[in-house]
């Protein structure tokens, strides 16, 4: 789903997962269902992430770039604004607290940065996102799954480079 969005073939996501398409529908007997579970499994993994940078990093600007790089790994910045348009993540019961929880997670991570002086004070949750998202937007074109991704890393070390390079005095315009 994050290379193609969520309206894969179920046997495509079956075939990638390596299980049969009898074994998906038995687990996830519709599409929603199975959305719902990659939504949930997405904002679980985001906010450990966040939560295993603040207590892994004494570094404030190390978590940050700690929690990026691992939001990246997981892919959930390219998976998430793909369900978006089937899901209702703020207002269902269970997906509407997990991003709560992780929003919670991240600004955290934020603002200590921006308290150590590592960070300038007008870079928000929403940058940061916004950042994530685009950076983690497979590319077109004819290169591999793993070139695609191989380039979103090296995107997001220059981005983390750049948020490094200002000082806390500084705004962007």
């Amino acid at each position: 789903m994050a290379e193609s969005g969520h309206d894969v073939p179920l046997d495509e996501i079956a075939r990638r997962a390596g299980v049969g398409i009898g074994t998906l529908y038995r687990r996830f007997p519709d599409r929603e269902t199975l959305l719902h579970a990659l939504a949930l499994d997405a904002l679980t993994r985001t906010a450990a992430a966040a939560r295993a940078a603040v207590e892994q990093e004494p570094d404030p600007f190390a978590a940050l770039a700690r929690y990026l790089r691992e939001a990246l790994e997981l892919r959930v910045s390219a998976v998430l604004p793909a369900l978006m348009d089937v899901l209702d993540l703020e207002n269902d019961p269970e997906l509407g607290p997990m991003r709560d929880l992780s929003a919670r997670a991240v600004r955290q991570i934020l603002a200590t940065a921006r308290t150590a002086g590592v960070l300038p004070p007008d870079v928000t949750f929403e940058d940061v996102g916004m950042m994530l998202v685009r950076i983690a937007r497979p590319l077109p074109g004819p290169l591999s799954p793993e070139a695609k991704h191989d380039l979103a890393r090296r995107h997001l070390e220059l981005f983390i480079r750049g948020l490094g390079a200002l000082t806390a005095r500084e705004t962007i315009r």
